[in-house]
């Protein structure tokens, strides 16, 4: 709690790589967990086949929930993706957060508001650019005039605050939990062997709860990705 993420300059900019070191990691847990589980697949699914093919199955479910039928099969990859992306955001501060001195090397990206932002960014420019796709140019810009003309400002406020939801709401629950953990940390070593002692039991129903927060949340923001890409391919 309170370590300063490493940032380096390269011709003016700034470069987080504390969030491009996590953010790394992430993708190599995601690509190793579904390697590892589809490997060897057979007609008769084993237990780690099956595994994989219930979260296949619970992210398929969640984009049918908002975009039925054949329209909503291009999304299958995107939200199972998504939600393993975010859910192992979630996680990795829990158990693997190496520092440096004052620095942190790598913590859950999803408590960087950098990293929830660019998820919202780019989960609302897909809806832009799929209701753009299915209603065309000025077909799509006419829902903004809707139901009528003088709610123009806030149906484009709407678009900022749909954006501000889904990123800070992320970022809030993961951030707050591992606040909460560190704090814990800090009780255990506050007064020897006593605290140490109590902080234990402490720690692991926290992390257990966090787990499960992380989850929640992960399904949450994929859930409401999906409500914001159909309100978008929808003709109102």
């Amino acid at each position: 709690m309170g370590e300063k993420p490493v940032v380096v300059q390269f011709m003016g900019l700034n470069f987080n790589l504390t969030n491009i070191m996590s953010g790394l990691v992430v993708c190599i847990m995601v690509f190793l967990f579904v390697y590892l589980l589809a490997r060897k697949a057979q007609l008769r699914p084993t237990r780690k086949q099956n595994v994989l093919e219930r979260v296949i199955e619970f992210t398929n479910s969640i984009v049918k929930q908002s975009i039925p039928g054949e329209e909503g099969k291009k999304f299958y990859l995107f939200s199972f993706v998504l939600f393993l992306f975010i859910f192992f955001s979630n996680q990795l501060g829990l158990f693997l957060e190496p520092k440096f001195g004052e620095y942190v090397l790598i913590k859950s990206p999803t408590s960087s508001p950098l990293i929830t932002m660019t998820l919202a960014s780019f989960v609302l420019l897909m809806a832009f650019y799929y209701g753009i796709e299915k209603q065309g140019f000025g077909g799509y810009l006419k829902n903004y005039t809707k139901p009528v003309s003088f709610l123009l400002p806030l149906n484009i406020f709407e678009e900022f605050s749909n954006f501000l939801t889904l990123a800070l709401r992320l970022y809030g629950n993961i951030y707050a939990g591992e606040i909460v953990l560190g704090l814990i940390g800090q009780l255990a070593q506050s007064n020897g062997a006593l605290t140490y002692v109590v902080a234990m039991p402490l720690t692991l129903l926290w992390q257990g709860f966090s787990v499960f927060i992380g989850a929640i949340q992960a399904y949450v923001f994929v859930t409401l990705s999906m409500v914001y890409i159909s309100h978008k391919i929808e003709k109102e």
